[in-house]
């Protein structure tokens, strides 16, 4: 029996790519969380960037917590089964009226994962609206593997300004309030606009996989055991960080972020911009 989602919400992800919404708290409990985020950013003068956007659950504890939020992570089983591993937990923050927007793309193509079960969960720390630039997806675009342009465009927060060509193709926004996720397959084409609204958009994306995924882009990858057993052990399980910005956890978020760093710009051209 499904744990959170129903029977048809799961039939929606699996045939159409791709679910939302799904309640993982209240509003004013996600709202604390925004002010621990904007608490930190506040004392290093500066929103973050660069490396503290990627892997960040081995920089927050609140992050980490959060990421095993029973309900999340009991929908994620709904989908991919009970022994589940994060591989990857990132911001994506849009400053208000500004013109970043996220290119249409598919995760799989630079991610290196060998299979196409992981399940990414975009998660909402403040509204994301079709004026904020919400995320939207294209159905059933999970079915099959679309050639990108890599564009370098400054305004595209994706490393490489990937870009799929839509052309008329049916897309999907998913608004959310904070508290609420989306979720989609790695194979689904999605992407979003800019931020024409007078408050942050923040989001955290979090990317779940069963335990037997395989990384074939570098020979040393690291992921966080979030439930069950891993007998496969293709990934080094992550710390569980004891608070901000433990120094165990820090240590080893410098060789996960650097790694994960060389996995998505693998024969690609370097640029400043932020991991993913």
């Amino acid at each position: 029996m499904p744990k959170v989602l129903s029977e048809s919400e799961i039939k929606q992800y699996i045939e159409e790519g791709y679910f939302y919404p799904v309640e993982i708290m209240p509003i004013d409990d996600m709202s604390v969380l925004r002010r621990q985020l904007e608490v930190f950013e506040g004392k290093q003068g500066h929103p973050i960037e660069g490396q503290q956007r990627a892997k960040v659950h081995l920089l927050f504890k609140w992050i980490d917590d959060l990421m095993r939020h029973p309900i999340l992570v009991d929908a994620v089983e709904d989908l991919i089964g009970p022994d589940i591993l994060c591989w990857n937990t990132a911001f994506w923050i849009k400053e208000a009226q500004t013109p970043s927007y996220v290119g249409w793309h598919q995760d799989l193509q630079y991610w290196g994962l060998d299979n196409d079960e992981l399940v990414s969960v975009w998660i909402a720390l403040s509204p994301a609206t079709a004026e904020s630039g919400c995320m939207s997806v294209m159905p059933r675009s999970h079915k099959k593997l679309f050639a990108h342009t890599e564009t370098y465009h400054e305004d595209n927060m994706l490393t490489r300004g990937q870009e799929i060509e839509i052309n008329n193709a049916t897309t999907i926004a998913m608004p959310l309030q904070p508290g609420q996720a989306s979720f989609h397959n790695v194979k689904s084409a999605h992407g979003s606009g800019p931020n024409n609204s007078k408050d942050r958009r923040i989001g955290l994306s979090m990317h779940y996989m069963p335990t037997h995924t395989r990384q074939l882009f570098s020979k040393w990858d690291s992921a966080a055991l979030v439930r069950g057993e891993d007998t496969h052990n293709h990934f080094v399980h992550t710390p569980i960080p004891v608070r901000d910005f433990d120094p165990e956890a820090v240590a080893f978020h410098q060789r996960a972020s650097d790694t994960l760093r060389e996995i998505v710009y693998k024969d690609a051209q370097q640029t400043n911009k932020p991991t993913l």
